[in-house]
């Protein structure tokens, strides 16, 4: 797995290194310390699994590099990792195309969930930010809030559309090619796919597909 880190502290970036040294086998990291490396790294090599980020670095306005990070590399999901905590900053990160936002507070059990949750096509958005009224005014965050549907045993079950997501998954087709089928954005495929994670109590989409099979909600 390849992944290009980028933050202006050294010292932190070794931390997330080591860190993230044990996440999979044959790790390999690329590192910048600011928005003009991340450019420059871009235009060289792009086949990165993911990209984890910090928000306030030198070489740029944030909100352009994040968008043009997300358009050199649409398929590569981008995590931002950082210090600013602001529910508007967070809404126009994840509207730029960023797939996880991740205080760098956390723990780092948190940090390896949601990279976890992130690589598997879903999305992460620290959960204190949905829980407050404010949210409401922030379509991207009020989307992110992903309210489980229940069984009459009071047990969540997963929804119609949340089904056609989990059948094309179980295809093999990309959050891309989901999306172009069902007629929804990919940010909204994300979501699906986080609550389809959280509905069947797995980790990854291949865990989905064989906890759906079990259950009966995939033909086997």
């Amino acid at each position: 797995m390849k992944i290009l880190i980028a933050d202006d502290h050294e010292l932190f970036l070794k931390g997330l290194e080591f860190i993230l040294s044990d996440f999979a086998d044959n790790m390999s990291f690329v590192s910048a310390r600011n928005y003009g490396d991340i450019r420059d790294i871009l235009s060289r090599e792009r086949d990165f699994d993911l990209i984890l980020t910090d928000l306030a670095m030198p070489g740029g306005n944030w909100l352009e590099e994040i968008g043009h990070i997300h358009q050199a590399v649409p398929e590569t999901p981008i995590i931002i990792l950082s210090a600013v905590f602001d529910k508007g900053i967070v809404q126009k990160t994840i509207e730029s195309g960023v797939s996880g936002y991740i205080p760098k507070t956390a723990s780092n059990a948190v940090m390896l969930s949601a990279i976890h949750l992130v690589l598997s096509g879903g999305m992460y958005i620290p959960p204190e930010l949905l829980q407050d009224e404010d949210t409401d005014k922030m379509p991207a965050l009020k989307e992110a809030e992903i309210h489980l549907p229940e069984e009459a045993d009071g047990k969540p079950t997963l929804t119609p559309r949340q089904i056609d997501v989990l059948k094309l998954i179980a295809k093999g087709e990309s959050n891309k090619q989901i999306a172009y089928e069902l007629g929804l954005t990919e940010g909204t495929v994300k979501l699906h796919v986080t609550a389809i994670l959280k509905l069947l109590n797995v980790y990854n989409r291949t865990g989905a597909v064989i906890e759906a099979t079990k259950r009966g909600i995939l033909a086997s």
